[in-house]
């Protein structure tokens, strides 16, 4: 069998690779394992010179693959440069810091000598999806190399140019053969990659209904998860917020990477007296965004990665409105080819509709007007979903204090939810499991020992 690239834009076939074959799995799998058993022994300062080659080689071919993902994907080029600069940053925080998150940790007991060490695990198979194709691979592969593990890449089949291209960013940033590889398979085949004994662990970033069954493989096998999985961001607006710029930055927080964002803000709860203040600028921010050719440097706004994709996106648009939700913007399928769908926002939105019950993974914004702080804090919370939360607020100490309160991962007082290799990543309820990122993240895939001696 194969697995086709198809460039969203206009319908067309890029290139069709073949599925890894079993021998060449079995090939694969074997000199992971030997390039970990190499690999671990290496120094941190060793690791973190490939890792450091890695990341001037991403910025050195930036434009290119960001082209890539323009291709594949949708992406557009201004915002696929960025996303291969934060590769690049990624690689080099923890080429810089593993050493010390890593270094053995003193303990006082009855011996007289104690402490915790990290060690590696061994292969980590990675199942990752295309709408990040190149930061979701590295914010996982950057500290789980420097912990001394070997990778192991299942890449979404419309991203395969994407997930070849990061393979030989690794290899011709020198590290050991075979240390990191791309397999090319199909869903079906990752229960027995899961299985096999060579692999020591997994990570998924996708859908909470893919995690629910790649998590029971593992499980069955007792191998670790860290699952990353999709998310309904709430949004909070307060009657004290600064409306004009919550509303600029809304805009912006739910079109990134054309809506395709598990961290979108995606569910606007707006207390009533500041609403039609903040409506009025979010629409007009909204509809300012350029719909276009990702390749096309003026493009804000990209197409959806793929027709299925945006089937489903106005399946939830047509239904919330069906049920009573008011369309402000948006909500037309357009002519002509490729996977293209309008900046939307809907208003009047409740529970009980797509618009606030599902993820909506796409430019289609959902607003909710509350009386109150109160109300605004059970609406968000009103989710099978935790991934992160924005609070807008002059008061910090008010948002802080809400912060507390919110069932997510990650909650930003002012400001766009966003990743940052400093701080970790991760999501409570359906939004998963584990942390990506940070110490935190490093720590996910390693060995806590414990040495006592007498």
């Amino acid at each position: 069998m194969s697995v086709s690239s198809i460039n969203p834009a206009t319908g067309e076939i890029l290139e069709t690779f073949a599925e890894t074959a079993p021998a060449a799995l079995e090939r694969i799998l074997d000199q992971a394992v030997a390039a970990y058993g190499a690999w671990r022994r290496f120094s941190y300062a060793q690791r973190g010179q490939a890792m450091r080659q890695a990341a001037r080689i991403l910025r050195e071919r930036r434009a290119e693959y960001a082209r890539t993902m323009a291709l594949e994907m949708g992406k557009p080029l201004q915002q696929g440069e960025a996303e291969a600069e934060k590769c690049a940053w990624a690689c080099e925080y923890y080429a810089e810091q593993a050493a010390a998150m890593l270094g053995d940790q003193p303990r006082v007991t009855d011996g007289s000598r104690s402490y915790v060490r990290f060690d590696p695990i061994g292969p980590v198979l990675a199942i990752m999806p295309w709408n990040f194709p190149f930061w979701q691979v590295f914010r996982f592969a950057a500290p789980a190399l420097m912990a001394g593990n070997a990778g192991l890449l299942k890449h979404a089949p419309n991203v395969t140019r994407c997930a070849l291209a990061i393979e030989e960013v690794f290899r011709q940033a020198g590290f050991p053969e075979g240390l990191f590889r791309t397999v090319i398979l199909q869903n079906e085949a990752v229960a027995g990659v899961i299985a096999d004994p060579r692999v020591r662990a997994a990570t998924l970033t996708g859908s909470d209904r893919a995690g629910s069954q790649v998590a029971a493989q593992a499980g069955t096998h007792l191998k670790k998860m860290v699952l990353e999985l999709g998310g309904s961001d709430p949004f909070l607006v307060l009657e004290d917020a600064d409306v004009d710029q919550a509303a600029r930055t809304a805009a912006e927080a739910r079109l990134l990477n054309s809506g395709q964002s598990c961290i979108a803000a995606k569910r606007f709860i707006v207390v009533e007296s500041v609403a039609d203040r903040f409506l009025e600028t979010f629409v007009s921010e909204m509809a300012a965004r350029r719909l276009g050719d990702p390749l096309a440097p003026a493009t804000q706004l990209g197409p959806q990665a793929r027709l299925d994709l945006r089937a489903n996106l106005h399946r939830q648009v047509t239904e919330s409105v069906r049920r009573g939700a008011r369309l402000l913007l948006g909500g037309k399928l357009p002519d002509g080819p490729g996977c293209y769908y309008p900046a939307t926002v809907l208003a009047a939105v409740h529970e009980g509709m797509p618009a606030f019950d599902e993820e909506v993974f796409g430019p289609a914004a959902a607003v909710i007007r509350v009386p109150d702080e109160t109300q605004a804090l059970r609406v968000a919370n009103a989710s099978r979903y935790g991934l992160g939360a924005s609070v807008w607020s002059t008061d910090p100490a008010r948002g802080e204090r809400l912060a507390r309160e919110l069932e997510v991962g990650s909650v930003f007082v002012n400001g766009l939810v966003r990743s940052d290799p400093r701080l970790p990543f991760g999501g409570v309820k359906r939004s998963g499991y584990g942390r990506e990122l940070s110490e935190y993240g490093l720590k996910e895939f390693v060995n806590i020992k414990t040495v006592w001696v007498a």
